[in-house]
């Protein structure tokens, strides 16, 4: 289905499993589309949950703005909310990944009555990432690549499949991102969200959150340290969970499936 987001976005929707189950929105980040999720959705229908899967703007077969503060996080929010309006959804389940999770936080924070609990895969709190400090920061300096028109879509043309080659989806995400607009637009997640000033300057102020949440990094994630997603729990008023998974990498739900199902089953359950 296609529901009509916040500025007259389109954004292309993938619902799936029985209309009564509990619904869970799935968000992916950079460089995905629904189709991440394509193996949790399986497990999570068999448990008898419902899934509810965008392409999120600027990804997929969702719509590609040009305007680059299109893509600022609130938009997003506003989209998801979009989103569950027009399923009937009063609240809902967050699994989140990527620039996916720092607006599902978003979302969980300031719109707390319509999640009922939030599973954020990689990236913790926003205000977690930016006490991680020196070592984060290190990690994240793609992302000032990333801020360069032009620089940054001819660099991504040579290097991308390097840079991707921890990605078991490389060689479709590659084709993906090759379609006309489509790098650019992903480029505008980090263009509106993370500009050079945010290396310095905090991050907007969050609600605390007050449903559970279950945090999740895996031990392979070459762009995220540990304890940017272990300081979140500072930031919960609700019950926190950690997990730590062993060996995989930044796609934790293609590296280590069987692991990311089952914990979040059990969460969700």
């Amino acid at each position: 289905m296609r529901v009509t987001g916040d500025g007259g976005v389109g954004i292309e929707v993938f619902v799936d499993g029985p209309v009564d189950g509990q619904p869970v929105l799935l968000m992916h980040g950079w460089p995905d589309s629904h189709h991440l999720w394509r193996h949790q959705v399986k497990t999570l229908i068999a448990a008898g949950f419902r899934t509810v899967a965008p392409d999120l703007r600027g990804f997929g077969d969702s719509d590609k703005p040009d305007d680059v503060n299109a893509y600022k996080l609130a938009h997003t929010v506003t989209d998801m909310l979009l989103v569950l309006d027009a399923l009937n959804i009063e609240q809902v389940d967050v699994v989140c990944h990527d620039w996916g999770a720092v607006a599902g936080w978003g979302l969980t924070a300031f719109v707390p009555d319509r999640v009922r609990r939030l599973a954020a895969l990689s990236v913790g709190h926003p205000k977690a990432f930016t006490d991680a400090g020196f070592a984060q920061r290190m990690r994240s300096l793609y992302m000032l690549l990333f801020n360069i028109p032009v620089v940054a879509e001819e660099w991504f043309k040579h290097f991308g499949g390097q840079m991707l080659a921890g990605h078991p989806d490389r060689d479709a995400v590659l084709v993906a991102l090759d379609q006309p607009g489509a790098l650019t637009a992903s480029f505008g997640w980090y263009r509106a969200n993370a500009h050079p000033r945010t290396i310095i300057n905090p991050p907007p102020e969050l609600p605390p959150v007050r449903c559970p949440v279950m945090g999740v990094w895996s031990s392979g994630d070459v762009a995220l340290t540990e304890v940017q997603m272990t300081g979140s729990e500072k930031y919960v008023e609700g019950p926190w969970r950690y997990e730590r998974i062993e060996g995989a990498g930044h796609w934790m739900q293609l590296d280590a499936t069987d692991q990311v199902n089952a914990l979040l089953v059990d969460f969700l359950g």
